[in-house]
């Protein structure tokens, strides 16, 4: 079964990734039409909903209003717009586990919150939230609830985020925000606000940033071990996509790892060379043999993601620590209003 999406709202979700997501917009057009019209879906519900909470004045109404379209899109009466009606046939159609959106719900609400992470597993589980819950949404849409392919798509969803955590250090610093694991700065002699204040480009902030990116190339590499797990027709894709981040990563290595004063980009001409390496590296996962590190556990971090995405029968219910963060939005909100 494929999703029933209206013609007019797939153009408009196809819109918002054109000029949202100019990186999953090139990717995306390796995947087969059955997989690529739910993913442009999901990818511009996503995409909205997190320009909402990074752009809006009020975040706080911002993620409220979120879970609030989630419920509506769950009950089957979703909200009048492109995406959710779209996003709505995606999840009756691939039987979408909710604990997968409603973890990007709960990254969201963390912004919102302001929330800054102590050391890299919490950079880690920020990032599981933002990015891995919508790659293990990919799996669901390639109709795959392997428990180690799961692991692989996580892994690359890590991977991405910790790229654009590096990419953007500058400029979410200018707004205020801060992912850079707190310890890493705090043994450096760092002070995280006084850095907020006067944001540079030091030693200290681009071993940070290189640190970072070493991650995230060392969980590209894992995840590449989970593409022989996917529809043949899907791997060109997927590859792109970890190619084209993983490009964006090297694009600030190329700046010295300084994202403050400079934010890396990588041209259509690098995304065409990568397209096309990754339909030749496609055909060699049929005939080369799954690596051992297929079977890798997931990180830590990603666990409950691959746990909910292989479930035959999904949990309905909202976690604790999501209606905690919920709970604490809605007051604050009730404070803003009253």
């Amino acid at each position: 079964m494929t999703a029933r999406i209206a013609p007019a709202d797939l153009a408009a979700c196809r819109s918002a990734i054109r000029t949202g997501s100019l990186s999953f917009h090139a990717a995306s057009r390796l995947l087969p039409a059955a997989v690529r019209d739910p993913a442009l879906a999901l990818y511009a519900f996503c995409r909205l909903a997190d320009d909402a909470v990074d752009e809006g004045h009020d975040k706080t109404a911002a993620v409220l209003r979120l879970r609030d379209r989630l419920d509506r899109v769950y009950a089957g009466r979703p909200v009048n717009s492109p995406a959710d009606r779209a996003f709505a046939a995606v999840v009756e159609s691939f039987d979408m586990p909710r604990a997968l959106p409603d973890a990007l719900l709960e990254g969201m609400a963390w912004d919102a919150t302001g929330r800054r992470y102590d050391d890299l597993s919490g950079v880690l589980a920020y990032s599981a939230r933002v990015a891995a819950a919508v790659g293990a949404m990919m799996c669901v849409l390639m109709r795959v609830r392997d428990a180690d392919a799961l692991a692989r798509a996580c892994d690359l969803g890590l991977a991405m985020q910790l790229t654009n955590i590096a990419r953007d250090v500058g400029e979410d610093a200018r707004a205020g925000r801060l992912y850079l694991p707190l310890d890493w700065l705090r043994e450096a002699g760092i002070d995280p606000e006084g850095f907020l204040a006067d944001p540079t480009a030091s030693p200290v902030i681009r071993s940070a940033t290189k640190r970072l990116l070493a991650r995230a190339t060392r969980l590209y590499q894992r995840a590449d071990s989970g593409v022989p797990m996917l529809p043949a027709a899907c791997r060109p894709g997927i590859l792109a996509a970890g190619a084209i981040y993983a490009g964006i990563g090297g694009a600030v290595a190329r700046n010295g790892h300084d994202a403050i004063t400079a934010r890396a980009r990588t041209t259509k001409g690098q995304k065409l060379g990568w397209l096309m390496l990754s339909t030749l590296r496609a055909g060699t996962t049929l005939v080369m043999p799954r690596p051992a590190t297929l079977h890798a556990p997931p990180e830590p971090e990603t666990a409950f993601l691959v746990q909910a995405a292989a479930r035959a029968a999904p949990a309905k219910a909202r976690s604790d620590a999501l209606l905690a963060v919920l709970a604490q939005l809605e007051a604050r909100d009730r404070g803003l209003s009253a």
